[in-house]
């Protein structure tokens, strides 16, 4: 099992400033940038924990008679069992080795724990409904749940399931009725409501208004919702259920415009809350901002009003924004930011009132204050006061990311003056003073580089060595990897570097939900587990690192990995820490590693690049660049699907090969067309996947002008030249997925980084 060893930089300070993950996409580009996070708004009313409503099923001593389900942890272990490795298999894979555990035949039954047996029968039925055969899966939950106390309500759920698809209506109405009755308090409870209420046909069922009542987080009282907004569009109570819980809804922005629009007379200020929180997780940041000048007057609500004025390009109402949020709450950690951007936006003069005021309220920050203060005292024409006051965050901050910007723009000057020896020293100042900043890996790599130039071969390695043992999971570390000879593929060897990709992870609980959650997801019945989650999770805008981090594994394993790896990559500034299971812990599991690198379409990605002799790694690496695994993403220039292929161009590439139809958003024909225009920018490039991968974002005419500008002696060099930031962006963020893709899949790169290591 291999984990990442991550290194993470420090996120700037401030909720709501305009940062967050950049969705580059190539052959017509679409950024999407900004603070994302799904989830609920609001608590569930009547949502309890999945042990209050296993007292129900099982009586007042059911704790001791679930103790062995297993439990959110803070420390990852993988759970002993015969069972629980084949979760992730397909049905057809496991159903043997299910079989044998089920009936105890097993050649390892002497090594089955408590509930394996269960687990296996629970799972044989969901693998029998899943190929068609009901019948089977009645077979397989026959009296289960006297076997397997905990999961009660989840076993009812899956029989009315298949009683239903087996054609016996009367006994699935009579399973969801036992379900409802025994497990009131349970989110599979929902599932039941929903189910009775869609038997009556009526949009205004009881059942229907019961789980609205009691689960208005769940996603099938989500449905309910949408299906009685299909029946009348015109129910302000619906559209705000989804408002304030329907984030993952495609639709969701829709749902907000018809709010602010139809029914704004209507709305409480709570209410503009949930809106104003759900359009600033949609990037909607000018909307957002109004919303939250309606929303009750927090800290957090004044300074997005006028963070998203400022976004929206509304200046003169962003700074009576923010003016407001500095009088209201002046020492709130939310205002920081405010004075910061007030202190840019009104004149000179004023801004030094500002960020004396920062000074007094924020001393933790002033390495920020000084150079803000520094930036103002330059407009006045007072560029000695302004040096001085970067040369104090030097003297004073030294190890503040402050000064870290400060040293690598000195690094930045120097090499534009041709001073390399200044250059190496400004770089290697940083990296010995900031070593947790964003620049240091590069900074690091750069030192080595600069060292080898210079005739310094010793520390040119030394300073290899070091990127990779500090920063392994960066797109240096495989620069410096390259440098140091490792055999991992580099800029010309890349496309046909055929690595042996081996999946060796196994799933353990994770640190927060429920029991029954935690069984589900070992099972690797995510769908269920989700549901359960949408229920638990009480605490969407305030979350504490284990719920982000449950939050953001849910989301990928349910398919939403654009915003599920985003939650993974921010926990240390979007999450609040509380007790042992801190950000630092978290990125260290391979938990994180695996699901912040996904690898679906596993077999569709290996197929085309073999056709199209492709590095299987690399095609995966840019496709999580593009689209984050999202099949039907469509970028604001038009560029569709997994591959981010524009339409046009998905017209000339289907005229080369004889393709007579086809679906961008279809992962298949997505694949098949991407991969074939990444052959072909490889052709062009006489292979050199650099080129070719710059050339898939900024185009072929774009990358010939700056070959001839620059030339190709130093191609590290030339992606530094790139002259525009998100082409240079996307070069590094593909060939830094790339490297950790290899480092997680390929066991001989995992061992070789593990003896380095140690």
């Amino acid at each position: 099992m291999q984990k990442l060893k991550q290194w993470r930089p420090r996120q700037p300070i401030g909720i709501g400033t305009f940062i967050g993950l950049s969705l580059v996409v190539g052959m017509g580009s679409a950024a999407c940038t900004g603070n994302m996070r799904f989830g609920q708004v609001s608590p569930s009313q009547g949502a309890e924990s999945t042990m209050a409503a296993d007292d129900a099923v099982n009586g007042k001593n059911s704790s001791a008679r679930t103790s062995a389900l297993p439990q959110a942890s803070s420390v990852e272990e993988t759970p002993d069992s015969l069972v629980l490795p084949l979760a992730l298999l397909s049905p057809e894979e496991r159903a043997d080795d299910l079989m044998a555990v089920a009936t105890g035949t097993h050649l390892n039954q002497s090594q089955a724990v408590p509930f394996d047996q269960s687990r296996a029968r629970y799972l044989l039925a969901v693998d029998a409904r899943t190929l068609g055969q009901p019948t089977d899966a009645i077979a397989h939950l026959e009296n289960l749940e006297a076997d397997y106390p905990g999961m009660e309500s989840a076993i009812l759920y899956q029989r009315a399931l298949a009683q239903d698809a087996s054609g016996d209506l009367d006994a699935a109405q009579q399973t969801w009725q036992r379900l409802i009755q025994v497990a009131p308090n349970q989110p599979f409870a929902a599932e039941g409501l929903y189910a009775l209420g869609q038997r009556e046909g009526e949009s205004n069922s009881p059942y229907w208004e019961q789980a609205i009542a009691q689960f208005p987080s769940h996603p099938r009282t989500l449905d309910i919702a949408r299906a009685a907004l299909e029946t009348d569009p015109n129910q302000p109570q619906m559209l705000l259920l989804l408002a304030h819980h329907g984030l993952h809804d495609p639709n969701i922005v829709t749902v907000l415009d018809r709010l602010t629009q139809d029914y704004a007379d209507q709305l409480q200020p709570i209410d503009w809350e949930a809106i104003g929180f759900a359009y600033w997780e949609k990037w909607q940041y000018d909307k957002a901002g109004k919303a939250y000048d309606q929303a009750p007057a927090t800290p957090l609500n004044a300074y997005r009003a006028g963070r998203g004025a400022h976004l929206g390009g509304r200046i003169q109402d962003a700074i009576a924004h923010y003016q407001a949020a500095v009088q209201q709450f002046p020492e709130a950690k939310d205002t920081a930011q405010a004075f910061l951007h007030l202190s840019r936006l009104v004149r000179a003069e004023s801004a030094l009132t500002y960020l004396d005021q920062f000074h007094t309220s924020f001393p933790e920050r002033q390495s920020e204050g000084l150079l803000a203060r520094a930036k103002v005292l330059e407009k006045l024409n007072s560029p000695l006061s302004a040096q001085q006051a970067k040369q104090s965050i030097l003297s004073q901050y030294s190890d503040s990311d402050t000064a870290a910007d400060i040293r690598w723009e000195k690094t930045q000057e120097a090499i534009d003056a041709g001073q390399l020896q200044q250059a190496w020293q400004w770089a290697g100042q940083l990296v010995k003073e900031n070593p947790k900043s964003s620049w240091a890996p590069e900074a690091a790599f750069w030192v080595g580089k600069w060292a080898k130039q210079l005739g310094h071969s010793q520390e040119a390695t030394q300073a290899f060595n070091y990127v990779l043992k500090t920063y392994p999971s960066s797109y240096y570390a495989w620069r410096s990897a390259t440098q140091l000879g490792w055999d991992v593929g580099d800029f010309q060897t890349v496309r046909r570097y055929s690595p042996a990709l081996t999946v060796d992870w196994q799933r353990s609980p994770l640190p927060a939900g429920s029991p029954m959650l935690q069984e589900l997801y070992l099972l690797g019945q995510d769908k269920d587990a989700w549901g359960l989650w949408q229920v638990e999770f009480q605490t969407p805008r305030d979350p504490t690192v284990a719920e982000q981090f449950t939050d953001g594994v849910l989301k990928v394993r349910v398919g939403q990995y654009l915003t599920g790896i985003f939650l993974l990559d921010n926990l240390d500034w979007r999450a609040r820490e509380d007790g042992p299971f801190t950000a630092d812990v978290a990125t260290q599991t391979s938990t994180y590693a695996y699901t912040v690198y996904p690898f679906p379409y596993r077999d569709v990605i290996r197929a085309w690049s073999h056709q199209n002799d492709l590095n299987p790694v690399l095609v995966t690496a840019l496709m999580r660049q593009e689209s984050r695994f999202q099949p039907a993403i469509k970028s604001v220039a038009g560029a569709t699907g997994l591959m981010q292929v524009m339409p046009a161009t998905a017209d000339w590439i289907a005229n080369q090969i004889d393709l007579d139809t086809y679906n961008l958003t279809s992962p298949q024909d997505s694949i098949k067309l991407g991969t074939w225009y990444l052959s072909y920018t490889h052709g062009e490039y006489a292979d050199n996947s650099m080129f070719a991968i710059a050339s898939y974002n900024a185009g072929p005419g774009n990358v010939a002008k700056w070959i001839d500008r620059f030339g190709t002696r130093d191609l590290d060099t030339f992606v530094t030249q790139i002259p525009f930031p998100e082409t240079k962006g996307y070069v590094t963020s593909v060939f830094e997925n790339y490297w950790n893709y290899l480092q997680l899949y390929n066991t001989e790169l995992a061992n070789q980084l593990q003896r380095h290591q140690q």
